[in-house]
């Protein structure tokens, strides 16, 4: 598992004039190689969006960085609650006490987390906590003093959710679209047809220079996916 830098005090110059916007930080982490993200504003509340941390080493090192950066977590989201990226929903509320925030429609695929594991020979999972309560897209969702818009972009699962901060052009997309590929449709709930109208309408309807932070893989933007993916052609 490692860290990287996805530019994680992000701003924007406007009309002269350098705005602080919101910091990200990624950690890819367990045996899907899933990412999940911090973010935080300068008053240094911390949101933990689908942490992955499967292993004790996973833990620590989220831990050390909230830490050292003298963070403190206030939220966890789930962009959806396929296994890869609820394993830590346990290890932030026993070390926290934060329970996930999600889109209701992703309610039995969190519940069925057990079940699927035992699929992929995974033993022992520590079951995530009921949610603390359900996300709807059509409200602002506040990072502290920072505002984000969530869309609504099923296909990949029931109910994914994107993360867009308008003010400093960057969007935590989940698995709904990677750099160069798109989100697996063949899991309970999955649609190829409703995974590409989630894409065109709710991915490559964002500013051509907004930063993409996939569930998976590197970051990439709306006009680089626009022009080299595969699946958009």
């Amino acid at each position: 598992m490692y860290k990287f830098n996805l530019g994680n005090i992000a701003k924007r110059k406007t009309s002269g004039y350098l705005y602080p916007m919101l910091h990200i930080q990624g950690f890819t982490v367990n045996p899907f190689q899933e990412n999940t993200y911090l973010l935080w504003d300068d008053a240094r509340q911390c949101v933990i969006v689908d942490p992955g941390c499967l292993f004790p080493e996973e833990e620590e090192l989220l831990a050390d960085f909230i830490r050292t950066r003298g963070l403190t977590p206030v939220q966890l989201l789930n962009t959806h609650c396929h296994l890869d990226h609820v394993f830590g929903n346990a290890w932030v509320f026993d070390t926290y006490r934060l329970k996930p925030w999600l889109h209701v429609g992703e309610l039995k695929v969190l519940q069925s987390m057990e079940q699927t594991a035992r699929m992929y020979g995974i033993p022992a999972l520590r079951p995530s906590p009921e949610p603390a309560g359900f996300l709807n897209p059509e409200q602002p969702l506040t990072v502290g003093t920072e505002t984000l818009e969530m869309r609504l972009a099923p296909g990949h699962s029931p109910a994914s959710l994107i993360f867009y901060h308008a003010a400093s052009g960057q969007a935590l997309v989940g698995d709904v679209i990677f750099q160069g590929s798109i989100g697996r449709y063949d899991l309970p709930g999955g649609s190829l047809e409703t995974l590409m109208r989630s894409i065109y309408e709710q991915v490559l309807t964002l500013p051509e220079d907004t930063t993409l932070y996939p569930g998976h893989g590197q970051p990439t933007t709306v006009a680089h996916e626009r022009a080299t993916n595969p699946y958009l052609r």
